[in-house]
């Protein structure tokens, strides 16, 4: 890919939300652009590249850099910038905490680089610290030291450093420049508000820079800030001190059309193919959860986090027809979910397949308690004892369900069945788990958080979208699966939405997790997802 030759095609500043009395310095915007392209790239192919802006980010240098108050000093404080994944924020915002660190003629002048936590934080500070390893000039003025995530400029006894999440609670930074990454991670304002709101007020002319991609929290400081800048843009509110920047594709557009994609991504073709756009929405078309991750990440659209999982004609077409003695004696994992003992309990055993190119194959177990059984089709309006009389749904006596007789079933499954593991959801399982531990199985907790749950609930959609994975047709799980509501972090993780999900998901839950136990021991130890990484970036 060759990147544009912006120098020939000078962009001006806009005038639309300057002052009356501010004026464009063209001499300190053309210095700020100057400076950000005598730094090189540090990427891919584009690594030792020079910085050549393109044209939408050169337009906000000059605008943030080149307008300039009767003062004298900058008009605008803070600068939000939101744009699709892979469109260059983040070098774009690592050239300006150079700037701000070195070139700013600011004594002392304090740079913090804040995120949701400090690994994000460091990767504009990464891309940062490489473009000065790549400049003899500044890598003879800047000491960097890589354990406390700093950069020093000598000169000035200036310093850019990148935050944990922690500095919410504290205050006493005297702040010159706050580079802001991501914002729609944040989980509540502190840390934005105690970075941005008068941690700079000794400093004449401060600069929040804030970048980020569109969230889904409607509730959060993200949406707030991206509010407000849809206002300033479309004149409902006017604040002379902040800065608007939103690429983003209309609600209602088509969002399988290339022509939309250029809208929340101007870097469309260079800083990401036109192939990788297309290879992401072909898949998304498939799959309810990856076209919310689609809109959100690469049209930078505000969306749900939540949405219904799995489409059920493909999940009907990987129907079998085998029986649990077509498995006695293959080796399984099991996943467990006990839920609460008065409502439904799933065992579910995942087979690995027998060949290279088999599929794997479930069989799954549920459980109610039988005095309640009645009061739950007339209240939930679910055939819970049509499904006990075809043998679908185990009961157990009582008002709950008994636990020691699920033990007394897995210990018979034990029999038939080579169980290598039993993953478990640790909520409420600890006698069960040491009575099986005690019976010999192998008992690990699985968490239910994104963590534990993204990879293997990607994989099961893969597996059902590719045909790999067999079941009998369970009319218990199908309800279960088809029940299934997903939600998404803003780092593109998936896990089941259990509050979402208004009716029973249990059998999906323990699909899930013996589906991930099956998949790292088969696969010595790793998901799909370690190897080549998430599908949305």
């Amino acid at each position: 890919m060759k990147q544009s030759d912006n120098t020939r095609k000078p962009v001006f500043q806009s005038t639309r939300f300057m002052l009356p009395t501010s004026h464009y310095d063209r001499k300190k915007a053309d210095r700020a652009v100057s400076f950000i392209q005598s730094l090189k790239h540090t990427k891919g192919i584009w690594s030792g590249k020079p910085f050549i802006l393109f044209p939408w980010q050169e337009q906000i240098i000059r605008d943030v850099f080149g307008t300039i108050k009767a003062t004298g000093y900058r008009q605008f404080n803070t600068a939000f910038v939101e744009i699709c994944k892979k469109a260059g924020k983040s070098e774009l915002a690592a050239a300006v905490a150079l700037y701000m660190l070195c070139a700013d003629h600011e004594e002392g002048a304090e740079i913090y680089g804040c995120a949701n936590d400090r690994q994000q934080a460091s990767i504009v500070f990464d891309v940062a610290r490489d473009m000065v390893i790549q400049s003899p000039f500044l890598s003879e003025r800047i000491r960097i030291i890589e354990s406390q995530k700093r950069l020093v400029y000598m000169p000035t006894r200036s310093i850019y450093q990148a935050l944990s999440s922690d500095v919410a609670s504290k205050y006493g930074y005297n702040v010159h420049a706050c580079i802001f990454d991501e914002l729609l991670g944040q989980s509540n304002r502190k840390l934005y508000e105690t970075m941005t709101q008068g941690s700079g007020a000794a400093r004449k002319q401060p600069l929040n820079f804030v970048i980020t991609t569109a969230g889904s929290d409607r509730t959060s400081i993200c949406f707030e800030v991206h509010q407000k800048a849809l206002d300033i843009l479309q004149g409902r509110k006017a604040d002379p001190t902040f800065y608007p920047v939103v690429y983003s594709a209309p609600d209602d557009a088509d969002w399988t059309d290339p022509q939309v994609w250029i809208k929340a991504n101007p870097s469309l073709g260079k800083t990401v193919d036109l192939e990788y756009y297309e290879q992401r929405c072909s898949s998304a078309k498939e799959n309810p959860a990856e076209e919310i991750q689609f809109r959100q990440f690469h049209l930078c659209q505000w969306t749900n986090t939540s949405v219904r999982w799995m489409p059920m004609d493909k999940w009907d077409a990987c129907g079998d027809t085998y029986c649990s003695d077509d498995l006695i004696g293959l080796p399984c994992y099991a996943g467990l979910d006990l839920s609460s003992t008065s409502d439904l309990t799933a065992l579910v055993l995942v087979f690995p397949p027998e060949e290279a190119d088999g599929s794997f194959r479930i069989l799954p177990y549920f459980w109610l308690p039988k005095d309640t059984l009645q009061l739950r089709v007339r209240r939930d309006h679910v055939m819970y004892d049509v499904w006990e009389k075809e043998g679908f749904i185990n009961t157990t006596e009582g008002n709950v369900v008994h636990y020691g007789f699920i033990e007394k079933f897995i210990r018979e499954l034990g029999e038939r069945f080579n169980i290598r593991e039993i993953a478990y959801d640790r909520w409420n399982a600890s006698m069960m788990v040491q009575a099986l531990e005690d019976d010999g199985f192998t008992m690990v907790p699985f968490g239910q958080g994104f963590r534990d749950m993204s990879n293997p609930t990607k994989d099961l959609m893969r597996l059902v979208l590719e045909k790999s994975l067999r079941h009998d047709r369970n009319p218990v799980l199908r309800w279960n699966i088809d029940n299934v509501f997903i939600r998404t972090d803003p780092a593109g993780n998936l896990k089941i939405d259990k509050e979402k999900s208004t009716e029973k998901v249990d059998g999906a839950v323990a699909l899930v997790m013996a589906l991930d136990r099956a998949l790292k021991n088969t696969n010595s130890g790793s998901s799909v997802y370690d190897e080549r990484g998430l599908l949305v970036l």
